[in-house]
């Protein structure tokens, strides 16, 4: 008797311990999958395309990237003041926004922000796409912000020197800080009329994205400690905008049970047919 629930007790223990070890997994594929894809649910309400304090903003994933200092062109900085940027996305179908969230210790006119994407098919760095070596050049689409006119500038570019804003301007943005932190939103039509321009974001599909963030504080001299070239980046990451729920499986599910029923209900009628005659 007591072997047998010392055996009872065993196989309980062990069902525990491989439970914990599949959700410590989940969760460890959870964290790498958020580390590297930024992922836009869609949203059936209002886009809280202008508004960075929205509570809708917690529906959300959040996703965390670290940052650098540009070190592929000068002029170069040693150390940049933001250290990784928190980032979250929606989209209504329509619009996709982006919600940009990091500390800094002081709030600054030249204080900014950005989000660069590849354009096209053709793979681009992501130092405003210049060509690298084993990377060709490409063009790349920036959506810039700025704490001085707290409005957002699209810009393209195809490598160093060539940055430049578009004629057309299809981004929003808008950012606002407190406690030592800036939160800022990008907006943005998911398809524009300008593909050769914009990037183009296709729901259920992944596309490049990465970012940037200067600290307008100025320095002992005068200066402004980051700026142009100096700055902090990120490296590509992957976007994608959630594609609608598709509920065809719920569907053929139901299909399937309903036809096994009807044929056990047709079987049981055959079988009492059969016994009575």
């Amino acid at each position: 008797m007591k072997s047998a629930k010392r055996k009872t007790q065993w196989h309980k223990g062990r069902a525990m311990l491989l439970a914990s070890a599949m959700v410590l997994c989940g969760a460890t594929a959870s964290l790498a999958q958020e580390s590297v894809a930024v992922r836009a649910p869609l949203v059936k309400g209002t886009l809280p395309a202008e508004d960075p304090e929205s509570a809708v903003w917690n529906s959300a994933p959040l996703s965390q990237f670290p940052m650098s200092p540009q070190v592929h062109w000068p002029n170069r900085i040693l150390e940049a003041t933001v250290k990784d940027v928190k980032v979250r996305a929606l989209h209504d179908g329509t619009q996709v926004a982006f919600l940009l969230e990091y500390a800094d210790p002081t709030q600054d006119p030249d204080d900014a922000a950005a989000l660069e994407f590849m354009v096209g098919e053709k793979k681009a760095h992501f130092a405003h796409g210049q060509p690298m070596a084993q990377v060709e050049g490409g063009p790349v689409n920036i959506w810039y912000w700025k704490n001085k006119d707290n409005k957002a500038v699209d810009m393209s570019a195809l490598g160093f020197g060539t940055l430049k804003s578009q004629t057309h301007q299809d981004v929003k943005a808008k950012g606002v800080y407190a406690n030592g932190t800036w939160k800022v939103v990008f907006s943005r039509p998911l398809a524009t009329e300008h593909p050769n321009e914009d990037t183009q974001v296709k729901p259920g599909e992944f596309i490049n994205v990465a970012f940037a963030v200067w600290d307008g504080q100025k320095d002992g001299s005068g200066e402004v400690r980051e700026k142009g070239s100096q700055k902090a980046v990120s490296s590509w990451w992957y976007f994608r905008a959630e594609p609608p729920a598709d509920y065809s499986g719920y569907l053929y599910a139901v299909v399937a049970i309903a036809i096994a029923v009807g044929f056990q209900f047709v079987l049981i009628r055959k079988l009492k047919k059969g016994q009575s005659a």
